[in-house]
């Protein structure tokens, strides 16, 4: 098939450079208006050029496709025939195992007695294990058990720091081990801003006031937004607005207040994490939020449990 859009190429090019006028090459751009000095069978010849340089293209595309295909397919039989040459090697080193123990001299008894031992070993060896996964699955209820422990006292105590807000300002809750902060924007922001307000910076101040006497818990900031669309001179989108106000309550937390950075991280999750559907006001509303999700360290919990 190459041969033959080759070969209609080479005519076409040669009719082509015994034409008087300019004719533009495969690739660039076709004139907008054609030029009168192009003959009938000129402009034949031009369209059969233009359709075979495209045909060619095109070809020259599925080839590289079918060679990069080619090329993965090499590289899993080669994996194959890896895993196979290992199987092959694991069956004979099996295989000469189990012949060298029946052809010895040994009678019946004590070719029995033999594969008894082994199948003592073997079930010694599932025990072995076995207490290592219980020891593992305990290690792992203990940790939990001491993750949530600290996670409900640091609850009870910013429960008490931040009774002087309302509930549709400010709340409280565990998930999972984890204590959520949940902060609306009319806590925090005016519309389709990222900066704090003075009430918003109040509730901040005693939330890092808790934060500093337990230095142990790891703080993740969350930006979120309802599915209203914004775009302004500052902010793209949601998204965007979103990170900038999870970015400005860490410099607050940080810069104000002496939080570590080391302990904190800012993210923005836009409109895609809503708590309520986007169909109401009121849902709308729960939706504009800023989440500080507070997680006790492991290595504290650890150190806990080896205590």
């Amino acid at each position: 098939m190459k041969e033959k859009y080759l070969i209609a190429s080479m005519v076409v090019l040669l009719v082509l450079s015994y034409s008087c006028a300019p004719v533009y090459r495969c690739g660039e751009p076709r004139p907008d208006k054609t030029p009168l000095t192009w003959s009938k069978n000129l402009k034949t010849v031009i369209r059969e050029r233009d359709w075979l340089c495209s045909s060619l293209e095109e070809e020259e595309k599925e080839n590289e496709s079918l060679r990069e295909d080619i090329k993965g397919l090499n590289g899993e039989i080669a994996e194959l025939t890896a895993d196979k040459d290992d199987l092959t090697a694991r069956l004979n080193d099996t295989q000469k195992k189990y012949d060298d123990l029946f052809n010895e001299s040994l009678t019946q008894a004590e070719k029995l007695s033999t594969a008894l031992a082994l199948k003592s070993e073997e079930l010694d060896a599932k025990e072995r294990l076995l207490t290592e996964r219980e020891k593992a699955l305990e290690e792992m209820r203990q940790r939990l058990a001491t993750q949530d422990s600290i996670a409900s006292r640091l609850n009870s105590i910013l429960h008490n720091a931040l009774l002087g807000f309302d509930s549709d300002e400010l709340s409280v809750e565990i998930h999972e081990g984890k204590v959520y902060v949940s902060m609306s924007d009319n806590l925090l922001f005016r519309s389709g801003s990222a900066t704090v307000e003075s009430k918003g910076k109040e509730a901040l101040k005693l939330l890092a006031d808790v934060l500093d006497k337990n230095r142990d818990i790891d703080i993740l900031v969350e930006g979120h937004t309802d599915n209203v669309p914004i775009k302004t001179a500052v902010y793209k989108d949601n998204w965007d607005l979103s990170v900038a106000r999870a970015t400005s309550i860490v410099r607050i937390l940080t810069d104000d207040y002496k939080i570590s950075p080391l302990r904190m991280t800012a993210s923005g999750r836009g409109e895609f994490s809503p708590r309520a559907s986007n169909d109401t006001a009121e849902g709308r509303s729960k939706n504009r939020r800023t989440e500080i999700i507070l997680s006790p360290k492991l290595e504290e919990i650890l150190r806990l449990i080896n205590n």
